[in-house]
């Protein structure tokens, strides 16, 4: 497991523990019937509280992705509800799973580029640069497009999920996206900690997405190092 974290940018920390269980049990790596360490074990591996751990756990166990038995302990519960903060966040740790993170590189008011696809109705965005990790595993960098149409975001309220910072700051709800999965050059401005160079060819990810009107709100692209990261759809 991985530890979770405060930081201004970051969600809650039961929010963060309950993501990373979830992500774990979609990609299989906890498994239906599963026991779960004990709760004070569970919570020095974290490095966390055991009340946090609990709110955590009482999350999880009203999507029925947790069965607590009293006397006996915590079990997984795949068949439950696995929507979760990060359900469209499609990469994954090559073994399945990660907690994803996010650190701002850059926020930007500016004009569209003529080079980006047709979103939105105004002719200025939001531009947002990160540095992306699962876990502790730096893996990506992305840039986000948030048409001006549909709210300005600060850097100084956004978390590591911008879709929740979208319902929270602007009651904007992403409904739907679509991506188109390819390969990419490395932009010039990714930073060295990310670590392939620019220029060179890794996984990239476009994607435009939409909230209440006919039209996509938002454009994004992710470049990500496919030596740590994988790209994953599963199909119900």
């Amino acid at each position: 497991m991985t530890s979770p974290r405060q930081s201004p940018q970051s969600l809650p920390i039961y929010v963060q523990i309950a993501e990373l269980l979830t992500r774990d049990i979609v990609a299989g790596r906890l498994i239906d019937g599963e026991r779960l360490p004990p709760e004070r074990d569970m919570a020095a591996e974290l490095g966390v509280s055991v009340g946090t751990l609990r709110k955590s756990l009482r999350d999880m166990g009203e999507k029925g992705l947790i069965e607590s038995v009293q006397g006996s302990g915590n079990y997984v519960r795949a068949g439950g509800d696995t929507g979760t903060v990060y359900a469209m966040f499609r990469l994954e740790l090559l073994e399945g799973g990660g907690l994803p993170r996010a650190q701002v590189l850059s926020v930007d008011v500016m004009d569209k580029p003529a080079d980006l696809p047709t979103f939105g109705t105004a002719t200025r965005a939001t531009r947002i640069r990160r540095l992306r990790s699962l876990n502790d595993t730096i893996m990506g960098v992305e840039e986000i497009w948030l048409d001006a149409d549909a709210g300005i975001v600060s850097e100084a309220t956004m978390s590591e999920s911008l879709y929740a910072t979208y319902r929270k700051d602007l009651g904007l709800w992403i409904q739907r996206a679509e991506d188109r999965v390819s390969l990419g050059p490395v932009p010039d401005w990714a930073p060295d900690a990310y670590g392939p160079r620019p220029g060179d060819a890794v996984g990239y990810i476009e994607r435009l997405s939409w909230s209440d009107p006919p039209a996509p709100i938002e454009f994004s692209r992710t470049w990500y190092d496919p030596a740590r990261a994988v790209y994953v759809q599963r199909l119900k």
